[in-house]
């Protein structure tokens, strides 16, 4: 009794993650809908990029953001170098005459960086970018469309992997990006990717340690009444890590800062005041990334269960098939045709629960993640803009 007490009980929590919970943001977003204004505006503009160690990639990231289609007037871009000690500053220093502004910092992680850059800024609206996004030209506009309506306090931009990513990363990207979508349409998307994402200028908050950046930075917004929503179009290209490793470590230090970021907001959690953001922000947050505590339940389970009818051995051949097409994903090429790409998803779908599971443990035991090591020497050079 107790072991199928376990399996149904850590079955209908996977489900409801997974499945139950998108269906009923896609049913919210139909039946719901919340459409907010939008509308073309030039405020002043605060393009915001932490580097540390970025030689490789900053000079284009530069270039693009030169580029962009907004007033030059009304654009300011900050570099924050954390100690750089590659060039970097170098780089960012021969910027200076097109208006490039260098703030060179003491080495003290990506936090302290960013809340220097925005102590420095002085648009109304800020932008921020990781050091190796490619931003398309009418990113910026994009982002500030939506600003019109003043319900709406920050914007979250659409990341995508240029085309040398795994399939597994770009499919798990594809998932997240109707996610978005469906919440943006009846409410506030749950927080916004570093990549590319806006807010206004008075609804920042400085960055406590040891979080993730780009969630505290945009959950501010809908602690303060207002909606964070998605705009499609204004869209960041970014390589993907450059081995699997790379990711895995690079997910555990995310999800571990955003645990304690959670944790910190948890006044967000409270249904009273924050409605179905609540919910959301619980099931897209803490329960997707406490999923490998069911799904070990269920693999643990099914064993005692085998003799007591055919949904438990089904289960069981389900789990094998299931995981062996992820060890079969983790040992063929990440793009090596038709069979790569249906064992992909399985084991990218293991290998960040084996990230989230770390981090959990990382979260249980207090331990904070402050450093801040990129990990991408050839970051602009891993693939090709479609």
């Amino acid at each position: 009794m107790i072991a199928a007490a376990v399996f149904w009980g850590a079955v209908a929590l996977a489900t409801w993650t997974y499945a139950l919970f998108p269906g009923v943001l896609w049913l919210r977003a139909k039946l719901r809908a919340r459409p907010y204004a939008a509308a073309d505006g030039t405020p002043r503009v605060s393009l915001l990029i932490c580097a540390y160690n970025e030689a490789g990639a900053i000079g284009r990231r530069l270039e693009n953001a030169l580029a962009l289609d907004y007033p030059r007037g009304l654009l300011e871009v900050i570099v924050a170098s954390d100690g750089s000690t590659d060039g970097t500053n170098e780089i960012v220093a021969g910027f200076a005459p097109r208006g490039v502004r260098l703030l060179a910092l003491p080495r003290q992680g990506k936090i302290p960086a960013l809340n220097a850059a925005v102590a420095a800024a002085s648009g109304e609206v800020l932008c921020f970018s990781d050091a190796n996004s490619m931003w398309v030209p009418g990113a910026i506009r994009a982002l500030l469309r939506p600003l019109a309506d003043p319900e709406v306090g920050g914007v979250a931009g659409d990341q995508r992997y240029l085309k040398g990513a795994a399939d597994g990363e770009r499919t798990y990207w594809d998932l997240d990006r109707a996610l978005k979508r469906w919440q943006s349409a009846a409410g506030s998307v749950t927080s916004s990717t570093g990549a590319i994402h806006a807010i206004r200028r008075e609804l920042f908050r400085a960055i406590p340690p040891g979080v993730t950046d780009d969630f505290w930075i945009s959950t501010q917004v809908v602690a303060r009444g207002r909606r964070l929503v998605f705009a499609p179009d204004a869209i960041a290209w970014e390589p993907a890590a450059p081995s699997s490793g790379g990711e895995f470590r690079r997910k555990v230090r995310v999800i571990t800062r955003g645990l304690r970021g959670v944790r910190l907001m948890r006044e967000l959690l409270d249904p009273f005041r924050h409605g179905f953001y609540s919910l959301q922000l619980l099931t897209h947050k803490v329960l997707r990334r406490l999923a490998v505590l069911p799904l070990a339940a269920i693999l643990l389970a099914t064993p005692w269960l085998w003799d007591d009818g055919l949904p438990y051995r089904a289960a069981a051949l389900g789990q094998a098939a299931f995981y062996a097409a992820a060890a079969l994903g983790a040992l063929l090429p990440s793009r090596g045709g038709r069979l790569a790409m249906l064992v992909a998803l399985p084991a990218f779908f293991c290998m960040a629960n084996a990230a989230a599971g770390l981090a959990a443990w990382n979260a249980l035991r207090g331990r904070r993640i402050d450093s801040w090591e990129p990990q991408r020497a050839t970051a602009l050079s891993g693939g090709s803009l479609p």
